[in-house]
């Protein structure tokens, strides 16, 4: 029996998985249980900044392995402390909460978010407002603030008070504003959604509605966030800080690891009892945060990520140009969308064939998020491939 016919066997079919059976990775590359290659810019979702057996990161996580795996968040352990620490700097916040996905980040976002509220109005009636085709995740919670109906429709009744506004539209958001709204969530680059950038106008103008109404403003970061728009945070480019931004994905470069960081006077709301994790933050998680720190900073990832994300938009550019049946490029950095006129699975499906990995946002995009570490080389590889594909798909 194949893997993929015992993986279709043994797993709930909540995933439509493709028939590839991955066995180990190096560098920027995959390899399939058959051996063969396979260039990788989707990244297990912008998780795997680093790529595969990156020597500083394994290293790292081998000998924390042998120290100490987990304890309880009962005690302190010096490596999620320094990731804490690590957290603080990076995002200029105040305070952390260790998760284990970004799912669990926005989650408790969200519960900081209406305690805020309670705390300052002693009932717990309060409404958050999201955005239309966002995507914050899969629990009841989050895929109520996720604003695309087809997430939805199966699960309800879902959490009540949540409402959606349109992306830079800021009128829209000030129409749902109410006496009740505790917060508004975004994500500065939406990616499931179609990776849709948004305005420094509409960020400024949200920054500016919470500080009048005194609403907590939460960034969604999962994705966009950790370097990969080219800034260590993607609302630096903004200008703006967040009373609250949530954190996953690259944060752990492949392990497991989430976290929603806050203002001081936000983050006082959450009292013991409040909230927990059995998992959040153990020494494991804490390794793996602090390390990616470690290396983005020591090998200039940042400037890295600029440099070679410029490369990789005019090489797109030259495809768009190209091709009528591309309407756009857009994004950020290393978080890039072609739209096309058309649904783009079957690109997605001919791809893989090749030897390169992509991602899809939504039913016409092609998404792109390649570990930090690739070069010139992999980009030309990654178009090249790419021409051919939608050579062969539209002929």
């Amino acid at each position: 029996m194949s893997y993929y016919d015992r993986a279709n066997n043994a797993f709930m079919k909540a995933y439509g998985r493709f028939d590839v059976t991955f066995d180990y990775g190096k560098g920027v590359y995959l390899y399939d249980k058959d051996g063969k290659r396979y260039l990788d810019f989707y990244s297990g979702i912008g998780v795997n900044s680093f790529g595969y057996d990156y020597k500083p990161y394994v290293d790292a996580m081998t000998d924390q392995l042998h120290r100490l795996m987990h304890i309880s968040n009962y005690f302190n352990s010096v490596e999620a402390i320094e990731a804490a620490e690590a957290v603080i700097k990076a995002t200029k916040l105040n305070q952390v909460f260790f998760t284990n996905s970004g799912t669990e980040a926005t989650e408790g976002a969200l519960k900081l978010a209406r305690k805020y509220y309670y705390e300052k109005h002693g009932k717990a009636d309060s409404e958050i407002i999201s955005l239309k085709h966002s995507f914050h995740g899969r629990s009841t919670g989050s895929v109520t603030l996720t604003g695309t109906p087809a997430y939805q429709t199966a699960f309800g009744p879902l959490i009540e008070g949540v409402k959606y506004a349109d992306i830079n539209d800021l009128e829209s958001v000030k129409k749902l504003i109410t006496p009740r709204t505790a917060a508004i969530i975004l994500e500065p680059v939406q990616g499931e959604g179609g990776v849709h950038v948004c305005s420094q106008a509409f960020m400024n103008g949200i920054r500016q509605i919470c500080d009048e109404y005194d609403i907590v403003m939460i960034l969604d970061e999962v994705q966009c966030g950790m370097g990969r728009t080219g800034t260590i945070m993607t609302y630096f480019q903004y200008g703006i800080l967040p009373d609250v931004v949530c954190l996953a994905k690259g944060i752990g470069a492949g392990f497991p690891i989430g976290a929603f960081v806050a203002n001081k006077k936000v983050g006082d709301a959450l009292k013991p009892g409040d909230h927990g994790s059995t998992y959040g933050g153990n020494p494991m998680a804490g390794c793996a945060c602090k390390t990616v720190f470690k290396i983005i900073d020591e090998q200039k990832m940042l400037k890295h990520v600029q440099d070679i994300s410029e490369y990789l938009i005019d090489k797109l550019d030259e495809i768009v140009e190209k091709y009528d049946w591309i309407k756009e490029r857009r994004g950020l950095g290393l978080m890039i969308g072609l739209e096309f006129t058309h649904p783009v699975k079957p690109y997605i499906q001919k791809a893989l064939d090749k030897g390169l990995v992509l991602i899809t946002a939504g039913t016409n995009v092609i998404r792109m998020l390649p570990p930090f570490i690739i070069e010139e080389k992999d980009v030309d590889e990654m178009i090249k491939i790419l021409t051919e594909v939608i050579e062969e798909v539209n002929n």
